[in-house]
């Protein structure tokens, strides 16, 4: 089994808030991520894929394939977007990064299965300190 990773980019703009919740209470709890006046991210995206090598190509995707998947399914959606507002994957969820990785999986999952790989892992950098893997259900 081989696995390939494709790294995109994009920035976006997020708000943690819970709208049942006093602004004081979402300050406390989700701090300077909770500003009525959102803030954003340069994200980056890792995403891996799993499968056997093409005997013809020695590939196991066409990486420029993969990258073209990338971008029509997740980075148009996402790049300089508000993610609570503007993001059809994200409508009704909490803007949280564990959320982001759950929505761009549900959105390459089927798209890289019918290529005859598997989807590995997603994986959003959020800052330069923090980042969320996951690896489907």
């Amino acid at each position: 089994m081989i696995y390939v990773t494709r790294r995109e980019r994009f920035c976006a703009a997020h708000r943690l808030v819970r709208d049942e919740w006093s602004e004081e209470k979402n300050d406390e709890v989700f701090g300077k991520c909770s500003n009525p006046n959102w803030h954003g991210h340069n994200y980056v995206l890792f995403v891996t894929v799993k499968g056997n090598q093409n005997p013809e190509t020695g590939f196991i995707v066409n990486i420029k394939h993969l990258s073209k998947i990338i971008k029509e399914k997740v980075i148009t959606k996402l790049d300089h977007k508000n993610i609570n507002l503007e993001v059809d994957f994200m409508q009704g969820k909490m803007a949280s990064t564990e959320n982001i990785v759950i929505g761009i999986w549900e959105e390459l999952e089927p798209v890289i299965n019918a290529l005859g790989i598997q989807l590995h892992c997603i994986k959003v950098q959020e800052t330069e300190n923090n980042f969320v893997e996951y690896y489907g259900n």
